[in-house]
């Protein structure tokens, strides 16, 4: 398993495939996929048979997972995409930005 380098509640763009460009907030990694679900990007349509909870059934769209190489971390201070380092301040390991170097 790789180290993954965005994390649930980050703020990405998506860089690459059909929604290049979409902002969204990550609502939840799946590490042994490489795989995050970005909120408002890749939204699919699916069925849903009725049930006690839902009863009338129809169809819902909600977001599926989108491949971590495809999406790429914003830095909050210029808004731009950016590469994340690792630096240790006292005794704890903290995230960088690479392009402002300031903690994420």
């Amino acid at each position: 398993m790789t180290k993954l380098k965005i994390k649930t509640g980050d703020n990405v763009r998506v860089i690459a495939g059909d929604h290049k460009g979409s902002e969204g907030k990550v609502v939840r990694v799946f590490r042994e996929k490489n795989k995050a679900i970005v909120e408002g990007v890749n939204m699919v349509s699916k069925h849903v048979k009725p049930s006690a909870t839902n009863p009338q059934g129809g169809i819902v769209k909600k977001e599926a997972a989108i491949h971590i190489s495809n999406i790429a971390l914003v830095d909050p201070k210029t808004k731009e995409t950016t590469k994340v380092a690792y630096k240790i301040e006292g005794d704890k390991k903290v995230r960088v930005s690479k392009k402002s170097n300031q903690a994420l």
